[in-house]
């Protein structure tokens, strides 16, 4: 039997966070990166980056253009095609969310709570020229924003004291609150000028996701919550009816 000893484990685990970090650095709006402006970019020794460039190359992951410069690999493509089959939502519950963007007029989003952030796994956009801009499989902090709060609904109590102790007391309340009132509404939190309102799906008595309206603070009037709410639960309990991936639920 191999052993491997304690510090050969923490390498390798160190090697494998680098790998993601770096592979984190690609995104729709930079998808091509020198060498030596990825190694700046992650604060990584060159010599490192290399070394995990031409492993993440050989795996498919990354691709070693000719001109010298790297992109993404045809090799995620099957990840892709994998989270696209596990996540992807029936036609009825986009069809329902497409329907709230237009009654709310503010775009909507569907977030699902991976350990300590919360995630984008859906969105419809609203039909106004100024929205809110969050991207599918965008991670957000677990400590900001009405749709965490419905999240940290029913989460295990270790991460809301983690949550608690990045962001403050305040942050037990308004769980406590979201919980008590199904419902949750932030201004400005995550980002200034934007605001958002949210509830919670619940399959089998348990917060699975949160279904969110995001937009400018200045259309998330005094006037227009009341309108909000009423229209988020009456989609999510449609949504729960319908269901979700079984990843998700």
């Amino acid at each position: 039997m191999v052993r491997l000893y304690r510090g050969a484990v923490d390498s390798s685990v160190r090697s494998v966070t680098r790998a993601l970090d770096l592979l984190g650095h690609f995104t729709e709006r930079r998808m091509v990166w020198p060498v030596s402006e990825l190694a700046r970019a992650s604060g990584l020794p060159k010599t490192t980056v290399v070394r995990l460039v031409a492993t993440l190359a050989a795996t498919g992951m990354l691709w070693e253009r000719p001109d010298g410069q790297v992109t993404v690999g045809a090799g995620l493509l099957r990840w892709a095609r994998l989270a696209r089959a596990a996540w992807e939502l029936p036609e009825a519950v986009r069809s329902a969310m497409a329907a709230l963007a237009l009654t709310c007029g503010e775009t909507v989003n569907l977030y699902v709570r991976q350990g300590t952030a919360r995630v984008c796994i859906a969105q419809a956009e609203g039909p106004q020229s100024l929205r809110h801009v969050v991207h599918t499989g965008d991670e957000m902090p677990l400590w900001v924003g009405a749709a965490s709060k419905i999240l940290l609904v029913g989460a295990p109590a270790e991460v809301l004291d983690a949550m608690v102790e990045r962001a403050g007391e305040q942050l037990r309340s308004d769980v406590a609150l979201a919980a008590r009132e199904g419902f949750s509404v932030s201004y400005g939190e995550r980002e200034s000028g934007a605001s958002g309102a949210a509830v919670p799906i619940v399959v089998s008595g348990a917060v699975v996701a949160a279904l969110a309206l995001g937009g400018p603070t200045t259309r998330f009037t005094e006037e227009k919550i009341p309108m909000f709410r009423a229209a988020l639960t009456e989609t999510a309990t449609t949504i729960s009816v319908l269901g979700l991936p079984p990843v998700a639920s």
